[in-house]
């Protein structure tokens, strides 16, 4: 039975206007509320009403990304309970599109564009950091950009831990992982636990993307890419595909964001991001793409 849209109603004071996303335990409207003006109202299913276990992690979400205060990251306005029963949150509205639509779109971005918008994530999800909290989750899928003021938006501290939280608490068990398989660093597969440090291997990820048009691994399905993630190296940047060709300086930063035990990368987001930013400033080799095109016409 298909579920019902809230769209049309009222919601503690909130008007929902549009339905602009959706998952499996919650949906997100964009609403407006006389005094928060439009902001993104994110609710909890009505069938996880009852489930103790969704309410604590949709109530642990928002009070994750209550805790971190950032330019670059959604403010958190409200968090509450309708007098319906509904469990919500509202969020600040973020201009712009999902990040993940822009690269499919417009990667290989420029250098310029590409460590603007690694440098803005990594000092959003530094301020998670020093907050206590990981992210977990970290991808283009959960960021917002807006291509106009250049200007990008963290989302989604859903699946975020603790750091706070006891070693059992936050172990990931062996072969039970969180988070998105394309953009998870190899110790959240592993059982290891958790850290700072797996954000940061992400980002590498979100980077070596931005810069190629390509991701670090090939796969071909999830257990590939599962094994390809415990067992091989990333495939080299300027390998990702034909043509592309960065300083090695470049090449061999994301590298060590991608290094496979957490102690070989950056030692925080920002180090890399402001690492990446620095090499990117360097002239890439005259054998490149453009090099390339450029001696056809000659």
């Amino acid at each position: 039975m298909p579920r019902a849209s809230l769209v049309g109603t009222a919601l503690a004071g909130y008007s929902l206007q549009q339905e602009v996303g959706e998952g499996g335990t919650s949906a997100v409207y964009r609403a407006h509320h006389a005094s928060h003006g439009h902001v993104a109202l994110k609710v909890l299913r009505e069938k996880l009403r009852q489930d103790k276990t969704a309410i604590a992690r949709f109530l642990r979400e928002a009070k994750y990304g209550a805790r971190v205060q950032h330019p670059n990251v959604v403010r958190t306005i409200e968090i509450g309970q309708a007098d319906t029963g509904e469990h919500f949150m509202a969020i600040e509205w973020a201009p712009g599109e999902i990040l993940d639509r822009y690269a499919r779109r417009a990667a290989p971005l420029s250098p310029d564009e590409a460590s603007n918008i690694i440098r803005q994530i990594g000092a959003a999800v530094q301020a998670a950091h020093e907050a206590g909290i990981v992210h977990r989750d970290l991808k283009p899928e959960n960021v917002m950009y807006d291509v106009a003021e250049r200007k990008v938006k963290l989302l989604d501290f859903g699946i975020a831990t603790d750091t706070d939280m006891s070693q059992d608490e936050r172990l990931t068990r062996a072969g039970f992982f969180v988070g998105t398989l394309m953009y998870v660093a190899p110790e959240a597969l592993s059982g290891e636990l958790v850290g700072p440090a797996a954000d940061q291997y992400s980002l590498a990820t979100i980077a070596y993307l931005f810069l190629t048009g390509n991701l670090p691994y090939t796969a071909r399905g999830p257990r590939e890419m599962f094994t390809q993630l415990l067992t091989q190296a990333p495939k080299p940047l300027n390998q990702a595909r034909e043509g592309c060709q960065y300083h090695p300086l470049v090449e061999e930063v994301v590298m060590r964001g991608l290094a496979r035990q957490p102690h070989g990368r950056y030692p925080s987001v920002t180090a890399f991001a402001d690492a990446l930013a620095e090499s990117l400033l360097l002239p890439a080799p005259k054998e490149g793409l453009f090099a390339k095109v450029k001696g056809i016409f000659k």
